[in-house]
């Protein structure tokens, strides 16, 4: 009885599992009936064409006054009063500080006054040179005597230069009363007020910075600087072709473009970075003296070359790749060599050609080998 039970049960248990593999083929049958029926995934495409692309990199830099002045005082006085609006923009020559002139004032028509003494007592010297080589001449008087009148003529006339030089001091000292802007800039909030003794070596009253034009300065690392000094004379580009544009923190672009005008003789030590400078006009006075932003240098001249949009492009563990779309309308694989980027678009070296349908919406949807539905992209929208 156990004999024919067990075979009954061993049976049993070959037809549930001939019933389950007959199930199991069915749905897969079915499921590759369904996906022979169902119609291809609609993907857009962009024809790769060629666009001017200028070669470019990009930087973190700081916003640098062309010159940047600090006002000091080179007299001692108490200040007066204060000419300027802090914060204003001011020209070249504007008042900015005054310090009480009457002390210096009585200093100039004093030293005016010695000078006036010294050239009456030069004057009264030089008659009495003429006067004893008049007699010396007669052999009226002894030779002595004119030798004596000459040397203090000499004493007179050094006297004279004494009180000259004493008299421009006085009124260079004078001059330095009224306080004047060297340079034109916007000048800074005042560090003293009126009625405040001030000295040489008081410090800063205030700091003029100029605004128009502006540095942007910028560390190259010197791998960097290497690379694009060769590609600039393998592409036969002078620096003075290389232009600069800015970035701001708030993501904005800089509406004025800029040029290289210096780049520097040594590397930092610590970093092995060479600092390049760039000149921006600044019109609207929208640069600050300090401030962060993003330097992209471009090459003068733009080249054509094979674009692609950048979501076009996926990646794996060998590289960089896109889906193409066939003649036939198959989705297939292309390994794609990859440049310089520029806004939503990227440069392609190799791997494409000009014409190829590029998968550029609908890539996830896609396997190579499959049949797609494509719908050409807007022409807005192509890169």
């Amino acid at each position: 009885m156990r004999n024919g039970f067990g075979g009954t049960k061993l049976a049993v248990i070959l037809l549930l599992g001939s019933a389950a593999v007959l199930a199991a083929c069915d749905d897969g049958e079915q499921r590759r009936a369904a996906a022979a029926d169902s119609p291809p995934p609609g993907v857009v495409v962009a024809s790769v064409a060629k666009a001017p692309l200028t070669e470019q990199a990009s930087f973190t830099g700081r916003i640098q006054a062309t010159s940047k002045v600090e006002i000091i005082p080179r007299i001692e006085g108490f200040l007066d009063r204060r000419a300027f609006t802090e914060g204003a923009v001011v020209a070249e020559g504007d008042v900015l500080f005054e310090i009480e002139r009457d002390s210096y004032e009585a200093a100039v028509k004093s030293a005016q006054g010695s000078l006036q003494r010294a050239e009456a007592a030069a004057k009264l010297a030089d008659l009495e040179v003429q006067r004893q080589t008049t007699l010396v001449r007669n052999q009226s008087a002894a030779q002595a005597r004119l030798d004596e009148a000459t040397a203090k003529k000499g004493d007179a006339d050094g006297a004279v230069l004494q009180a000259q030089a004493a008299l421009a001091q006085a009124e260079l000292n004078l001059g330095y009363t009224t306080i004047t802007a060297p340079i034109a800039g916007r000048i800074s909030q005042a560090a003293i007020d009126p009625g405040t003794l001030v000295t040489p070596s008081s410090g800063v009253l205030a700091t003029i910075v100029a605004v128009d034009p502006m540095y942007a300065v910028f560390p190259v690392s010197n791998r960097q600087l290497l690379l694009l000094r060769k590609e600039a004379e393998a592409r036969k580009v002078d620096a003075s072709e290389l232009q600069a544009e800015l970035t701001m923190a708030d993501g904005s672009d800089y509406p004025h473009t800029g040029k290289i005008d210096f780049v520097d003789v040594t590397a930092e030590q610590g970093t092995d970075a060479v600092i390049v400078r760039a000149v921006f006009p600044n019109p609207e006075h929208f640069l600050v003296d300090g401030q962060i932003a993003k330097v992209t240098v471009r090459a003068g001249t733009p080249e054509q070359v094979l674009v692609v949009a950048q979501g076009a492009v996926l990646a794996d563990q060998q590289g960089s790749y896109v889906l193409t779309v066939a003649a036939d309308d198959t989705a297939e694989m292309r390994r794609v060599q990859l440049g310089a980027t520029v806004g939503a678009t990227v440069a392609v070296t190799s791997g494409l050609a000009e014409g190829d349908r590029v998968i550029v919406d609908g890539v996830q949807k896609v396997r190579p080998g499959q049949k797609v539905a494509p719908t050409q992209a807007a022409a807005t929208a192509q890169p």
